[in-house]
């Protein structure tokens, strides 16, 4: 049976969090706003001169709260009028724990969390 609707598909919980992004091309940078973040993604609003396409790989600096710095590489997974929906493809260990962290203290459920991470690898 097909879920239907794209939350029903959704995995992974999104938290809204305070925070600003740049997002970096080989011969660009813009800064945005953060709308959401998950463990697997991010939904940053579209910046106004950003002209890019579905699968373009960028990299992304996400600051959360004034101090948390998330550093990733990123696919654009969706484009929307005023926002962008990214999914992470790289990204490094600390930046990693710091994400982690942060979907854990949202949870507030460490079995949530395992199920999250479990679903990370199918």
């Amino acid at each position: 049976m097909k879920p239907d609707s794209a939350a029903e598909r959704r995995r992974f919980q999104r938290f809204n969090f305070e925070g600003t992004v740049r997002l970096y091309s080989g011969s660009a940078m813009w800064e945005t706003k953060l709308v959401d973040v998950s463990l697997k993604g991010v939904l940053i609003e579209r910046p106004v001169d950003w002209s890019g396409k579905i699968g373009g790989g960028y990299r992304m600096d996400l600051r959360i709260n004034n101090s948390v710095i998330i550093s990733m590489g990123v696919s654009i997974a969706h484009i929307m009028p005023h926002r962008l929906g990214c999914r992470w493809e790289k990204i490094d260990l600390d930046s990693f724990a710091q994400l982690k962290r942060l979907i854990e203290l949202n949870l507030g459920d460490p079995a949530l969390l395992n199920r999250e991470l479990s679903a990370l690898g199918s």
